[in-house]
């Protein structure tokens, strides 16, 4: 991750990664190779972006909150390449 986009997603977001201490038991995805950009928006405007640590350490879920207005979304893991590498939530801050 690029130093300018961590700190600024460190001021933004609060991020805690849940550790469920298994390995996975399924293959990856082949589809997602180089990872994920999950869309929790559903298709809401304005939204705001963070990257996640990819791949994770194993199964568990980061807990990613707002630091502005709140909003907070699990995302799952299992420390494949097809994890998650960032998450888009809808800003409740600003009006639509």
């Amino acid at each position: 991750m690029k130093e300018r986009t961590k700190k600024l997603d460190e001021e933004r977001f609060d991020l805690v990664w849940l550790d469920h201490q298994r390995e996975p038991q399924c293959e990856p995805n082949p589809d997602y190779p180089d990872g994920k950009d999950c869309d929790v928006t559903l298709g809401q405007r304005p939204a705001c972006r963070s990257s996640l640590p990819y791949p994770a350490r194993r199964c568990g879920a980061y807990i990613v909150t707002c630091k502005r207005c709140g909003y907070r979304v699990a995302v799952t893991t299992a420390g494949r390449p097809d994890d998650p590498r960032s998450i888009m939530m809808p800003c409740q801050e600003l009006a639509n």
